[in-house]
């Protein structure tokens, strides 16, 4: 028997609740979520969705049961919390267009016991309080933890809606919401106010929710809950490959500043950076490391000096297309940006820099599409498949640095 079903067998643990989806399906489901967050990690090594959020603090003040309970102990207690919580936006998509909205709560009670709760933007009435919502802004969102929790009486959905916002941005004043409970078809009822402000700069949190290992008091999580969410969790919170890497982490270096807005991989050679760097050099050797390029038909003399181009082909045989990559910067040694173009895909700008570590060298790439069809595409797909892309173009590039190419 799987570990899994062995807890939809344990009386009074995770049980399926009525009508739950077999273990198959909600285990397949589970596994193709957390797939999917794999790929997105490439582009966004620390957090593949929910990117850059807002870092509050605060309280909760439970109201307590008047009349109808909720079956979770921590809901039916009155009592004040504190809180601390992040608000981000999940795909990470320009703040002009509408996005889920999050807001996850690290609430620790008298007790002591953390509780990590997750909301998550949805219509409020039946059947939009289990269906995502992207919204422009809290004004008009309501949250939802969108699946319930297992409590004495049955199943119990978590509900926010905001009460006060600050005159100014939300980092401005303080966000007083609105805490409710209700069964999965029945009455939202009030339980409790959240009131919290920005905390101070750094404006984002490191804190890591995981809802799954950090119930409330009282509360349990159902069975097909945890099949879908668990694998999801465990493959964002897993550090990141050794290809990939932070743009935090590339901030000392020159250009960091732009490189946090492309999709950047980077990698450590056992090569000095003399080595790596006479292989970029040659721009006959394009196509010998650069994935995409299928053959190089002329190189500039000045080549790589600003302004030279490289002609090259993509594509594979019969259908190549010509087309050439233009250095706009150049630092020898260390850095080199360039526009490439692939029409009728569209031009991407790359920069390849190198920081020397004795004989060792860290060789970062950050692409992004800058023109054409390829700019199209949503920036959180197309920049996992950038990514892919330029881990196996680092990978080739220190073959060849190793194997002494370009000497």
């Amino acid at each position: 028997m799987t570990h899994s079903a062995a807890k939809d067998q344990t009386p009074g643990g995770h049980g399926a609740a009525p009508g739950d989806a077999t273990p198959a399906v909600t285990e397949a489901a589970g596994r193709a979520f957390a797939a999917m967050f794999r790929v997105l990690k490439l582009a966004r090594p620390d957090r593949p969705i929910h990117p850059q959020g807002i870092g509050l603090a605060g309280h909760l003040t439970r109201a307590g049961s008047s009349g109808a309970t909720s079956g979770l102990e921590w809901l039916d207690t009155p009592g004040i919390d504190s809180v601390r919580a992040r608000f981000s936006r999940s795909v990470g998509l320009p703040q002009q267009l509408p996005d889920i909205l999050g807001l996850a709560l690290r609430v620790t009670p008298s007790s002591g016991v953390i509780t990590d709760v997750l909301f998550a933007s949805t219509g409020w009435r039946l059947p939009g309080r289990f269906l995502l919502q992207p919204k422009l802004d809290v004004a008009s969102a309501t949250f939802t933890t969108l699946m319930p929790y297992r409590g004495g009486k049955g199943p119990v959905l978590l509900g926010l809606r905001t009460s006060e916002l600050p005159a100014g941005p939300l980092t401005s004043g303080e966000w007083v919401l609105l805490l409710y409970w209700a069964k999965p078809t029945g009455p939202w009822r009030e339980c409790g106010e959240l009131r919290l402000r920005a905390e101070p700069e750094p404006a984002d949190t490191p804190l890591r929710f995981n809802p799954l290992e950090n119930q409330p008091p009282g509360a349990q999580t159902y069975a097909w809950t945890r099949r879908l969410r668990e694998h999801s969790y465990r493959a964002a919170q897993r550090p990141a490959p050794p290809a990939v890497v932070h743009s935090a982490a590339a901030s000392a270096t020159p250009g960091a500043t732009e490189r946090n807005t492309m999709s950047t991989v980077s990698q450590l050679f056992n090569s000095p950076a003399a080595d790596v760097w006479r292989v970029i050099a040659d721009g006959w050797l394009y196509s010998g490391w650069v994935v995409g390029t299928s053959r190089i038909r002329a190189v500039d003399d000045r080549w790589p000096e600003a302004g030279s181009r490289l002609h090259h082909s993509v594509g594979g045989w019969p259908l190549v297309i010509d087309d050439s990559s233009q250095v706009t910067a150049v630092e020898p040694g260390r850095r080199l940006e360039v526009v490439a173009r692939g029409w009728p895909m569209g031009e991407a700008k790359v920069v390849i820099t190198l920081e020397d570590r004795g004989g060792q060298c860290q060789v970062t790439i950050s692409e992004d599409a800058v023109r054409g069809p390829g700019k199209l595409m949503p920036k959180f797909l197309r920049d996992p498949l950038i990514a892919v892309r330029n881990r196996e173009t680092l990978r080739r590039l220190e073959l060849m640095a190793a194997g002494g190419a370009g000497k």
